[in-house]
């Protein structure tokens, strides 16, 4: 009988918890956002209300894949998102990662600047662990809300051996997105995130997570600084002035990207603004406002590509106007030279 019972206590106690030790490990780093919000009763509205481990809570098959370790970093809405609150997160992801038994990070987050944290990490954190970002377009409050099955679907992404060597990635509706070149497309759509012309990585099926291809553009630059210079982004439209360009001067903006028409185009007024910060040393970036394609100096009229080139300018390539301010800021951590900028964005 004294047998029998030390057998029921193997088999009960002993046994469960060598299983559970052998599971991966995988931290996940809340943020807030909309995947942490439910509707206020006196509001009527979402507002943030639940922590890491509630959103955990509402997802009990994700015990059996992996042991998670929740660190509640904040609870705001990405809205609030600022450069201090990048290098915080960073330095949580790289204290996580750097431990051996953690397979990898999750972050959630709200959408709204969810492709701009996923590109910081992406080009801070030197590991090739996967780093995966999630969030929600609806709330806890909602019968249909998202954020269960992508919080799922991340963990078996930090697991599967393929996402290694991905760097930063976006999944949500069971899709995967490299940081560099996804982007929000809709408001409120749950199949919001996309990468243009490039693709999904992958997607996390209901059987198994699958990658199609994997992001050649990635660099690294290392977290120089606690404190990143300030980089202003202004909007050429129909009508600019260029005033808002000599404001962030006066603001005192160490750089400026341009989110400019079309290949990279501004008009007289915004070329002249530009060709002034540009003789007082601000390091001038030019994006476009389009979502997909480079920026090109191709045309020779006076603001068009070709004549901002001239004047110093750097291009943008691909890169968004917030993705393009978030590598100029790192960038100016160590240089200031026009040619040197240029290498990191044509990398």
């Amino acid at each position: 009988m004294k047998n029998l019972f030390k057998m029921i206590i193997v088999f009960f106690i002993l046994i469960p918890s060598l299983a559970m030790a052998e599971l991966p490990v995988i931290k996940m780093i809340a943020t807030g956002g909309t995947i942490a919000m439910k509707i206020d009763p006196v509001k009527k509205a979402p507002v943030p209300a639940i922590s890491g481990e509630d959103l955990i809570s509402t997802v009990p098959g994700i015990a059996s894949l992996a042991k998670i370790e929740v660190e509640n970093l904040s609870n705001i809405p990405s809205d609030y998102m600022t450069p201090d609150s990048w290098v915080g997160l960073q330095k949580a992801v790289v204290k996580a990662l750097a431990r051996p038994e953690v397979a990898g990070v999750i972050v959630s987050h709200g959408t709204d600047t969810l492709e701009e944290s996923a590109y910081f990490l992406d080009l801070t954190v030197d590991s090739d662990k996967p780093i995966v970002l999630i969030g929600a377009q609806r709330n806890a409050s909602e019968k249909d809300f998202d954020g269960p099955r992508n919080l799922l679907n991340a963990a078996r992404i930090c697991i599967s051996p393929e996402a290694k060597g991905k760097g930063a990635m976006i999944a949500m509706n069971n899709q995967i997105n490299a940081a560099r070149e996804v982007f929000k497309t809709h408001t409120s759509d749950v199949e919001t995130f996309k990468s243009g012309d490039y693709g999904f990585l992958g997607n996390a099926d209901y059987d198994r997570v699958i990658f199609y291809r994997t992001p050649t553009r990635r660099q690294h630059i290392s977290l120089q600084k606690e404190k990143l210079p300030y980089v202003e982004i202004v909007t050429m439209y129909g009508g600019a002035d260029g005033a808002m360009i000599s404001a962030a001067t006066s603001a005192g903006a160490k750089g400026i990207i341009i989110q400019a028409l079309g290949w990279g185009n501004v008009n007289k007024p915004m070329y002249a603004a530009i060709k002034k910060a540009i003789s007082k040393g601000t390091a001038v970036v030019i994006s476009t406002r389009v979502p997909c394609g480079r920026v090109l100096p191709v045309y020779g009229f006076e603001g068009g590509g070709k004549t901002l080139k001239q004047a110093g300018a750097i291009f943008a390539d691909n890169l968004s106007p917030q993705k393009a301010r978030i590598l100029l800021m790192l960038a100016l951590q160590t240089t200031s030279k026009t040619e040197n900028i240029q290498k990191l964005f044509d990398k």
